[in-house]
């Protein structure tokens, strides 16, 4: 399972980085993993579908 975390990448660092400005999700060494999404929610929802949260495992009882 990765970490990944959404992060908004301005205009004069894309440049600098030769990227487009927007939001991307990034791991926690700051690789870039998706993106550029136009708003946070739109990379939030990309981080949710590339790593989804882990299903309950349900305790048996007895």
């Amino acid at each position: 399972m990765q970490n990944l975390s959404p992060r908004h990448v301005k205009t004069e660092e894309a440049s600098r980085l030769g990227v487009i400005s927007g939001w991307y999700s990034t791991k926690v060494s700051g690789t870039f993993v998706s993106g550029p999404h136009d708003t946070e929610t739109d990379c939030l929802r990309k981080i949710a579908e590339i790593n989804p949260p882990p299903v309950p495992v349900k305790k048996r009882v007895g």
